[in-house]
């Protein structure tokens, strides 16, 4: 059981819009807060793309750790064929 203490006008809001939907206070503020709880539970990014990362991978696995030594080579090489 919970007591909840709203101000008045956030009260008269919950009641008008209880009674525009035929519900009562306590179903519209359950289901807020279940809706609230199912948000907190939302799947992640990478969750939602989980299956796609890597799909289109090069095959280094260094190319984090290793970014700046590799794009200087990059631009070495690149630098060598202007020349």
């Amino acid at each position: 059981m919970i007591t909840l203490r709203l101000d008045e006008k956030l009260e008269q809001e919950l009641n008008r819009l209880a009674e525009q939907m035929g519900t009562n206070k306590s179903v519209l503020i359950r289901k807020s807060i279940q809706q609230f709880i199912d948000q907190q539970k939302q799947i992640s990014a990478w969750e939602l793309g989980q299956d796609l990362f890597g799909n289109y991978a090069s095959g280094k696995t260094n190319l984090s750790k290793d970014r700046k030594q590799l794009l200087k080579q990059k631009l070495a090489a690149k630098r060598a064929t202007k020349s």
